[in-house]
């Protein structure tokens, strides 16, 4: 009986910290990224990751010895992590989300929520894992939702300045880089553990930056950076940064995918209530019919028993 009680607290507790990440992840879209929209996005994706990086690392510099053991393909998978997850997909939902004067912000963080429906196909493409045929209805029909909360019934508009398509395209990127991202986890975390992992992703994500910020040109922006858009970057690193990925992975240990797919609404579903709250900006009754088209499909997805090749 004890027992059970343990692991039940245990899985409560493990929910409401996958809740409080994805809580964090929705203030992090509609309250702090969005000031930084003055300043070039590698800088403001270097920064948010060197950050983090110099934070964690008195914590890890005594584990470095455990990297003498990782092979060549361990290296080329963390690289791989690191370029998709830390640098492309964070600039890329950074981008959209630096559109917050043209574009209702709840959108782009729930086309973010079509993550899993990559990082399924990626593994499928990739790692051969098989795939249910049932897989590519709820696919389509996640994408149907996406688009019909995105746009409505009405094609997007390129040419009275509406920054929606762009926005989305971006946020689809952010998706898809995620997505892989997960996928070269599976084998970067295979001779580590998940705490070294994380670290790992934002130091090399850190070193990519470098070159992209200078191969953008983006450091003479830094005496542009203001104080409190100095303060933004703080609250970041230490909330919506390393903390909110320690969180996630805490509590994805003790829980199913399925589950965590229902908890992690608290993401889009804080950022809409913030949405409406900072912005003033409200989805229509079509766009939240795509809303539930998009989240019915995407737990279904979830559902699905995927096996790996034999």
């Amino acid at each position: 009986m004890n027992n059970l009680k343990s692991k039940f607290s245990e899985a409560s507790i493990s929910a409401a910290f996958v809740m409080l990440a994805g809580m964090l992840w929705g203030v992090d879209g509609i309250v702090l990224r969005p000031a930084l929209y003055t300043l070039p996005v590698p800088l403001v994706v270097f920064i948010e990751s060197s950050i983090v990086t110099l934070i964690l690392t008195p914590f890890f510099i005594k584990k470095f010895n455990a990297l003498k053991s990782l092979s060549l393909n361990d290296w080329f998978a963390f690289f791989a992590v690191a370029l998709f997850g830390g640098a492309v997909g964070t600039m890329a939902i950074t981008k959209a989300l630096f559109y917050v004067n043209y574009v209702n912000l709840s959108i782009v963080i729930f086309i973010q929520k079509l993550q899993p429906l990559f990082a399924l196909f990626l593994a499928w493409l990739l790692l051969k894992e098989k795939l249910p045929s049932v897989f590519f209805v709820w696919a389509v029909l996640a994408i149907s939702g996406a688009y019909l909360m995105t746009f409505g019934f009405a094609l997007p508009a390129l040419t009275n300045g509406d920054k929606t398509l762009y926005a989305a395209l971006f946020a689809l990127l952010a998706a898809f880089s995620y997505g892989s991202s997960t996928v070269f986890s599976k084998r970067a975390l295979k001779n580590v553990s998940f705490e070294l992992g994380t670290y790992l992703r934002f130091l090399i994500s850190s070193l990519l930056m470098i070159l992209i910020a200078l191969f953008a040109n983006s450091f003479p922006a830094f005496a542009k950076v203001t104080s409190t858009q100095t303060i933004v970057f703080l609250i970041i690193a230490f909330t919506t940064g390393g903390p909110a990925i320690f969180l996630y992975y805490y509590g994805l240990k003790n829980i199913t995918a399925s589950a965590s797919t229902i908890f992690e609404l608290a993401f889009p579903l804080t950022a809409v209530v913030l949405e409406y709250l900072v912005h003033g900006n409200i989805l229509s009754l079509v766009q939240w019919s795509g809303v539930a088209l998009l989240m019915f499909s995407m737990y279904k997805v979830s559902k699905l028993n995927i096996k790996s090749k034999s």
